[in-house]
């Protein structure tokens, strides 16, 4: 078992610690079915992937055609991603979620365990974040971890309070379970996708 000094997902060092440790068992190594499909049926789109890690869904991103970027916080799961996306590196941005503003207006923001990386105090705060990103009819896509266990990451969410979270921003339009899922999510997670509507105010972002 990896020894680590940092207990603070909310700091960089505890996510760097981890990847230089190659202590990833969220990282599936590839990207989910659910996910290629649905590139493979939507026109690209503006994206931004939060918390990218390793960042393989990136290039499934860029490789059909989509203006898609990639951010995180921790240096090392940036340098990682960037030695691994060849064509795609420069698209891979040392950011913070919370303060990053994109070059443009974005069509999607793509989850794939972020919420669930982040301590549950700091939930609303990413729902705002979100909504802010997003221009109404835009979309928050991708894989959502639903667990009542008290420790993590991953922090797992009950169907109560992601409605809470989302329906003051958001439409569900899609919720299926996930076959593919990797052993930490197995049977506990679901891909959604969310439709921005017009909401409560959010402040300005760019």
């Amino acid at each position: 078992m990896a020894d680590f000094a940092s207990r603070d997902p909310l700091s960089p060092g505890f996510w760097d610690e981890r990847f230089a440790q190659g202590f990833t068992p969220w990282d599936r190594g590839g990207v989910p079915e659910q996910l290629r499909v649905f590139i493979a049926a939507s026109a690209p789109l503006a994206t931004l992937i939060p918390g990218c890690g390793t960042g393989y869904e990136l290039a499934a991103f860029c490789g059909a055609g989509w203006d898609a970027t990639a951010i995180d916080f921790a240096p090392v799961a940036v340098a990682n991603a960037q030695a691994a996306l060849g064509p795609w590196a420069a698209r891979v941005v040392e950011a913070d979620f919370f303060t990053y503003a994109p070059n443009g207006p974005l069509d999607l923001i793509y989850e794939r365990a972020f919420l669930c990386a982040m301590p549950r105090l700091t939930w609303p705060q990413v729902a705002a974040r979100w909504a802010a990103l997003l221009a109404p009819g835009a979309l928050l896509a991708g894989y959502f971890f639903f667990d009542d266990g008290g420790k993590g990451p991953p922090f797992g969410i009950d169907r109560v309070t992601l409605n809470g979270l989302l329906t003051p921003y958001f439409d569900c339009t899609e919720d299926v379970p996930v076959a593919d899922s990797i052993p930490v999510f197995r049977g506990r997670e679901r891909w959604m996708v969310w439709r921005r509507r017009q909401g409560p105010c959010v402040p300005h972002v760019g």
